[in-house]
C-alpha cells in the first residue's frame, strides 16, 4: 500500500514537471516568435519596393499546427499614394521552427484571403519604378508555396475579375515552380492559367527557364506557350514565348510574344505576332496602356471604337468585340506623334494700298 502511494505521488510529480516544462516551452517559443520582428521585416521589404504595408491590428502569433503569424486587415499602398493597391481581409505567414531559434528569416507558406487589387493603383506604382536596378533581384524563399483565395481585380469601381484564386508551389532557386491561377470575368466566364518555370539568379538577373504556359477561357479558347524570360529588377523585364492558340469557331493559330524592357524614352513593350486562318496580327503594344484601353471597351455609355495604343497592323476575316461585328477588317496602328516644339507660323498680312 505504501509502495502504491509512493508510485502515485511520483507519477503526479512527473506529470507536474512535464506540464510545467511544456508550458515553459510554449511560452518560450511564443516569445521567440516575436511578431513585431516579422512585421518589421515585411514592411522593410515593401519599403524597398516603394510600397507601404499596414495592418488593421498587430500580427497575432500561433504555434499549432506550425508556427505562424495571423495578419488582419492588410493594406498595401504605393508611397505617397492615396489609393491602395491591395486590400485583404486577412493573411497568414507560416514559419519554420528553425527561424524561431535564430535561423534565417524564411517564410514556409503565404496565404491571403479575399484580396482586392486595384489595377489603376498598380499601374501608377509600376509607372513610378525606375527602368533598371543595381544588383541581382532577390528571390524570396517560400518553402511550401502561396495560396490566394476569393480575390477580386478592379479598376476604380469597375469589376474586372472575381473569384480570383492562386495556388503556387515551392519557390526555390533552381527548382521547378508551379503556378495555377483561376478567375471569372465580369460576365461570369471562367478562365485558368497554368504555369511552370525554373527560377535562377544569373549575374544580375532573375532568369526564368523552361517556361510552359497553358491558358483557357471558357470552353472555346485555349493557348499553349513555351519560352524564357529574365528580370533585372524594377521595370527591366524581357521574355520570348512561342506556341499556339486554338479558338473553337476560328481554328488554330501560331503565336509568338516578345517583351522588351522600358528605357528612358519607351515604355515596356509587348511584340505580338499571330498567324492563322484568315487572320494575321503583327503588333507592338505597351501592356499597361492597353489594359487601360481594354477596361473602357464595355463602358455603359457604349463601346469604345478607338484603336488600342501601339503600332503594327491587324488583318482579320471577321472581328467581334463588345457586340460589334466587322468583316474584312484591316487596321493600321501608329504611335502617337510627339508633341511639336516648332513655333506657329505668323499670320499672313495683306497690303491695303
Amino acid at each position: 500500500m505504501a509502495m502504491t502511494r509512493r508510485l502515485h505521488y511520483a507519477l503526479l510529480a512527473l506529470t507536474g514537471i512535464l506540464v510545467a516544462g511544456l508550458v515553459a516551452l510554449v511560452v518560450t517559443v511564443y516569445l521567440l516568435l516575436q511578431p513585431e520582428r516579422f512585421t518589421a521585416m515585411l514592411q522593410e521589404q515593401a519599403a524597398k519596393a516603394g510600397l507601404e504595408l499596414s495592418l488593421a491590428s498587430p500580427a497575432s502569433p500561433t504555434l499549432f499546427p506550425r508556427p505562424a503569424l495571423e495578419l488582419q486587415g492588410l493594406t498595401l499602398t504605393a508611397q505617397g499614394a492615396s489609393m491602395p493597391i491591395l486590400l485583404a481581409a486577412n493573411g497568414r505567414l507560416a514559419l519554420p521552427w528553425s527561424t524561431l531559434f535564430g535561423g534565417p528569416t524564411v517564410i514556409s507558406r503565404l496565404e491571403i484571403d479575399a484580396p482586392r487589387v486595384d489595377l489603376d493603383a498598380l499601374q501608377a506604382w509600376l509607372s513610378s519604378l525606375p527602368s533598371g536596378s543595381a544588383g541581382a533581384p532577390n528571390i524570396p524563399r517560400i518553402d511550401t508555396g502561396v495560396r490566394i483565395a476569393r480575390g477580386t481585380l478592379v479598376r476604380g469601381n469597375q469589376l474586372l475579375l472575381r473569384d480570383f484564386s492562386l495556388d503556387a508551389g515551392s519557390l526555390l532557386t533552381g527548382q521547378p515552380f508551379p503556378l495555377v491561377v483561376s478567375a471569372k470575368d465580369a460576365g461570369g466566364t471562367a478562365m485558368q492559367l497554368r504555369l511552370t518555370a525554373t527560377p535562377r539568379i544569373q549575374g544580375n538577373a532573375l532568369q526564368l527557364n523552361d517556361i510552359n504556359l497553358d491558358f483557357s477561357r471558357g470552353t472555346t479558347l485555349s493557348m499553349q506557350l513555351t519560352g524564357e524570360a529574365h528580370w533585372h529588377g524594377a521595370a527591366d523585364a524581357a521574355a520570348t514565348l512561342a506556341g499556339s492558340l486554338d479558338e473553337a469557331d476560328a481554328g488554330r493559330y501560331d503565336i509568338s510574344l516578345g517583351l522588351t524592357p522600358a528605357n528612358q524614352s519607351d515604355p515596356l513593350l509587348l511584340a505580338l505576332k499571330l498567324d492563322g486562318p484568315g487572320n494575321h496580327v503583327d503588333l507592338r503594344l505597351p501592356p499597361l496602356a492597353v489594359a487601360r484601353w481594354w477596361s473602357h471597351i464595355g463602358d455603359t455609355e457604349g463601346p469604345r471604337l478607338d484603336p488600342p495604343p501601339g503600332s503594327g497592323h491587324i488583318d482579320a476575316a471577321t472581328f467581334d468585340m463588345a457586340g460589334v461585328h466587322v468583316e474584312g477588317l484591316h487596321l493600321e496602328l501608329a504611335p502617337a506623334p510627339a508633341a511639336s516644339t516648332a513655333k506657329p507660323a505668323a499670320p499672313a498680312t495683306s497690303d491695303t494700298q
